[in-house]
C-alpha cells in the first residue's frame, strides 16, 4: 500500500453553541486550522503516483474560497462545528473527487487532530 498526504490551512472562526456557556469553545472563537488529505493506493499509476500533488489544487481553492476567514457556522449551516465535522466534510468532498482518499485529518491546535478514516 502506498500512501502520499499533503496539508493544507486557513483560518476561521466558529462557536460551539450547545456547550454549556461557560466553556470557552461555547464563546465565539478562531483557529489556524490544518487539513491533512491522506491519499491511498494499492499500486502506483504510470507516472509512479499515487495521485498527482497538483490534482489537489481542487481542494485548496475549495477551503480559500469558502472556508478561509469565514464563520465556519454559517459556512456548514449548523451549530456543531467541530474538528471532527470539519474531517467528515473535507472527506466526503475528497472522496467524490479523488477516490484515492483514505483520511482526512483537521487540527485546530499545534496538539490536537482529529481523523476521518472510513
Amino acid at each position: 500500500m502506498f500512501r502520499i498526504t499533503k496539508e493544507f490551512h486557513f483560518s476561521a472562526s466558529h462557536q460551539l453553541t450547545s456547550l454549556p456557556p461557560d466553556h470557552q469553545c461555547a464563546r465565539l472563537h478562531g483557529h489556524n486550522y490544518i487539513v491533512e488529505v491522506e491519499l491511498s493506493a494499492e499500486e502506483l499509476n504510470g507516472h509512479g503516483f499515487v495521485r498527482d500533488y497538483h490534482d489537489l489544487a481542487p481542494l485548496k481553492r475549495y477551503i480559500d474560497e469558502n472556508f478561509d476567514h469565514r464563520h465556519l457556522n454559517d459556512v456548514l449551516g449548523h451549530e456543531q462545528v467541530t474538528a471532527e465535522c470539519l474531517a467528515k466534510h473535507f472527506y466526503e468532498w475528497c472522496k467524490a473527487r479523488l477516490p484515492e482518499t483514505s483520511a482526512v485529518r483537521v487540527s485546530e491546535t499545534p496538539k490536537t487532530w482529529a481523523e476521518c478514516r472510513p
